[in-house]
């Protein structure tokens, strides 16, 4: 047996929060404290168990990763020391930093991750194909992570590291040990802040207080959730803002920091404001998508999900939520995100030229569509999705759908988005969101192209075509064989159709300017200061 050992990156040195029931936190007057406005209420507190960004962004405060991921969309070692690699590939040895500590004092310790390793892979299409490839997942000693391999897994890193949903979140055993379908009972983390559930208003404010026995990173260039975590401010305020117009004005006036999304159609006023900034934090954007049910009439009908690919247009949803400026979106998008490795124009032409609805109708009646209701979910509280999905409705209306339009707050439209029934028992037919660019990197973590049918995603597509590239994406010797294949996933659906593409957009951020550090990719508080 031959053996390959290497070491990346080491050191050089070597709830719901603290407690749901925990007591008030008591704080000087002289206390730092960041304002900030996020695109939404928080209501899933564990970042596991959801896909909703503002959980993601939440779960980074209060809970660590093994790994983290840089602007390159690589893995840089987080918690973990460094690890070794043996065994042609097949033995992966973690070790943990010293001094990791959860929020309430206990060590961090091996088996803590362990489990929470196998908590999140049960919810992460991504972690549920890294475990089909262990063999054996284990703690051998305090500050050890075995993985035990099938077969190699170059990209057991991001894997772990990933900064798309949802969060591979580290916490001690007792609580990951909870079934992954449901919150766990408490948030105890290691992250830089601990979760202040007491000052919690619903609708209204979430608290975080630095966690005084963060240990940083020594090393490692920050940016997404890489590098050293360095806390400036005592505490970070989440205030709640519904009204973009209200937010906004908040912002201008000083009373707020940082505003997570500066709304396209109030760009001028951030732009003319003296004393903020607006800026692009993301470059891969948001993607959008209609994601059609496959278990119910109509969209069960591959023959009807094709027919309506000449319904949708693009430019129209993308120019409804940024404006005119070509800048601000990208057209046509596919099933991987633009600029991306993996993104290609392989089999798009459905999504080119102008739209002709009368043809679209006449396929759709030939395909034997015959006026059954499609109830279409709308989230009214998230304004992007809004704007989208009033252009989409039009687009189904003039295409001869017979809509009911359901729009509600998003998290009651994911409460419905559950239900597999027929619509006369309270089912859907599709539905509107948007996603990071960073979760249609490629097939691995990219969850609404996924195939499995009934056991993934809402929507719930079953595409073995498209399951059995995936595998072969995994397999693949190089990237010229990845892209390859992420060009034949592509053109497989558009003929299957998961869901119905919108477009890709660039989200600003609006910040007062005496803030600095503030890092690219999304919304993360280490590192940043107010000069």
């Amino acid at each position: 047996m031959t053996m390959q050992r290497r070491t990346l990156i080491r050191a050089a040195g070597g709830g719901l929060a603290a407690s749901l029931a925990g007591p008030r936190l008591l704080r000087a007057q002289s206390a730092t404290t960041l304002r900030f406005t996020p695109q939404q209420d928080l209501v899933t507190l564990d970042p596991v168990t959801t896909t909703a960004y503002v959980s993601r962004n939440h779960g980074y405060m209060v809970f660590d990763t093994l790994y983290g991921m840089d602007a390159a969309y690589q893995a840089t070692p987080q918690m973990v020391d460094g690890h070794t690699i043996e065994n042609d590939g097949k033995l992966w040895n973690l070790t943990l930093r010293d001094g990791l500590l959860f929020h309430d004092g206990e060590r961090v310790l091996a088996r803590d991750c362990v489990a929470s390793i196998r908590r999140w892979a049960r919810r992460d299409p991504f972690g549920a194909t890294l475990l089909e490839a262990t063999e054996e997942l284990s703690a051998p000693d305090d500050r050890t992570i075995r993985f035990r391999l099938k077969h190699p897994f170059p990209l057991l890193p991001i894997a772990l590291g990933k900064a798309s949903v949802p969060v591979c979140a580290m916490m001690p055993e007792r609580l990951a040990n909870t079934d992954p379908f449901r919150q766990v009972p408490e948030l105890i983390g290691s992250g830089p802040f601990r979760f202040v559930d007491n000052e919690r208003v619903p609708g209204s404010q979430i608290v975080y207080a630095k966690f005084d026995r963060y240990v940083p990173r020594r090393d490692g260039v920050g940016g997404w959730t890489s590098g050293p975590k360095v806390v400036h401010f005592d505490r970070v305020e989440w205030k709640v803002m519904p009204d973009q117009a209200t937010a906004t004005n908040a912002l201008v006036q000083g009373e707020q920091d940082w505003q997570e999304y500066a709304y396209h159609d109030l760009l001028p006023q951030l732009r003319r404001a003296r004393g903020v900034t607006v800026r692009v934090l993301d470059t891969s954007g948001f993607v959008g998508m209609v994601r059609v049910n496959h278990l119910q009439a109509p969209f069960d009908n591959p023959e009807i999900r094709r027919a309506l690919w000449g319904a949708i247009d693009q430019t129209a949803c993308m120019q409804a939520l940024v404006g005119d400026d070509p800048s601000l979106y990208h057209v046509p998008l596919g099933f991987f995100g633009p600029g991306t490795p993996m993104a290609s124009d392989a089999g798009l032409e459905p999504l080119k030229g102008p739209r002709n609805y009368d043809r679209v109708k006449q396929a759709l009646r030939a395909a034997g569509y015959r006026d059954e209701k499609v109830v279409f979910m709308i989230p009214s509280t998230s304004a992007p999705n809004a704007a989208m999905g009033a252009v989409v409705e039009d687009q189904f209306r003039r295409a001869g759908l017979n809509v009911e339009i359901y729009s509600v707050e998003f998290n009651a439209m994911l409460q419905r988005r559950n239900r597999k029934g027929p619509v006369s028992d309270g089912g859907w037919s599709a539905f509107i969101t948007n996603w990071a660019g960073t979760d249609w990197l490629n097939p691995a973590g990219h969850i609404a192209l996924r195939g499995n049918g009934e056991a993934g995603y809402a929507g719930w597509a079953t595409m073995p075509r498209i399951e059995e590239l995936r595998g072969a994406w995994f397999r693949a010797p190089d990237l010229a064989a990845q892209q390859a294949i992420c060009r034949d996933i592509q053109i497989e659906a558009m003929r299957e159709v998961p869901y119905y593409p919108t477009g890709q957009y660039l989200q600003p951020t609006a910040f007062r300017s005496n803030l600095t550090g503030i890092q690219e990719g999304f919304a993360t508080f280490w590192s940043v200061r107010r000069s």
